[in-house]
């Protein structure tokens, strides 16, 4: 049996690496556990949603429980309405992609330029901190920026050059869906630049090396190499953005939602989107029936029926993104991107 230092070594590596296994032990513990959790909670939420919408309907008034959502929307006055439903429904649901064809690109942009273009300044790193800064600013905040700059000077400019013969009355000026969905893009950017540029910091300097040494140009190589392959980081600051959006309220009371609209911002007909038309939304739905709607039974059931409706467009969309990302994994890791 072997002593002296090198004894010493190897005990104290027996001990590291008995360490490192507690740890990670430790840790699959730990995550395994809060993802359990999270699912629990999730379907607790939405099993007492459901139960506080339909539970009048599947048991009855003889059972003591109140109407259930059915009969209230079956019954009820705009906006407490099946059709109000449908409207913010759609209106969370257009507004929502809007802002997603809005940011994706922008977010794409900003973060390139960043990582490839600029040069490694203090002024860069400045500009990185402000983004960081900008992603905890109140969401109040950028629906005050969205009402005076897009509303009134940005809108009210292009009433004055498109629409004067409609003026003193706003088309553009006014809020609406438009400038909802661009304040969204703005309060939901700072998440998608991060995403995008830690997912090219990933990415290993032979993809750029390897695409220099055949000839491409930076934007070649930009275009063809780097952005497929951080495309998942792409979709991950999208999901990100989708699911921060979807539930944003605040700043939408200042620039386009409306307790009732009695037409929806899309149709069948060009333009097929009317940007410039005020809209229902889910969340705004809520605050209004928890604050403003009758007294009664109903209500209950009524708060319940749209909070589920909303956490449903929210997994919806975010599911949706979530698959898109993995169908671009798949496919770039069998181009030997990934």
């Amino acid at each position: 049996m072997t002593s002296g230092p090198l004894s010493d070594f190897h005990g104290e590596g027996s001990v590291f690496a008995a360490w490192a296994q507690r740890r990670a032990g430790v840790m699959l513990w730990l995550t395994s556990g809060m993802a359990v959790s999270a699912i629990v909670l999730l379907i607790g939420m939405l099993g007492l949603l459901c139960w506080l919408a339909f539970a009048g309907d599947a048991f009855g008034a003889a059972a003591g429980h109140f109407p259930g959502a059915l009969a209230v929307l079956s019954q009820g006055e705009p906006p407490y309405t099946a059709e109000a439903l449908f409207s913010a429904i759609v209106g969370t649901i257009t507004v929502t992609l809007l802002m997603t064809l809005l940011v994706a690109p922008l977010g794409i942009l900003v973060a390139v330029y960043l990582h490839v273009y600029a040069r490694q300044h203090w002024y860069t790193d400045l500009v990185r901190i402000a983004i960081h800064n900008l992603a905890g600013v109140p969401s109040i905040i950028y629906g005050v920026f969205g009402l005076g700059f897009f509303v009134y000077w940005v809108g009210g400019g292009i009433d004055e050059l498109f629409f004067s013969d409609s003026l003193p009355r706003a088309t553009f000026g006014t809020p609406g869906i438009l400038w909802a969905a661009i304040t969204l893009a703005l309060l939901t950017l700072p998440t998608v630049i991060v995403s995008i540029e830690e997912g090219l910091l990933r990415l290993p300097a032979s993809l750029r090396e390897g695409s220099f040494a055949l000839g491409a140009t930076r934007f070649e190589t930009v275009v063809g190499v780097l952005l497929p392959a951080t495309m998942t980081s792409v979709v991950t600051g999208v999901i990100l953005a989708v699911a921060r959006a979807t539930g944003e309220v605040a700043p939408l009371m200042l620039v386009g939602v409306v307790k009732y609209a009695p037409s929806l911002p899309v149709s069948i007909e060009a333009p097929f989107i009317h940007l410039e038309q005020k809209f229902m939304h889910l969340g705004y739905l809520v605050y209004d029936l928890t604050l403003h709607a009758p007294a009664g039974n109903g209500r209950v059931a009524l708060i319940a029926v749209v909070a589920l409706s909303l956490v449903l467009v929210t997994m919806s969309l975010t599911t949706f993104a979530a698959v898109l990302r993995g169908r671009f994994r798949y496919q770039y890791a069998q181009e030997g991107l990934l």
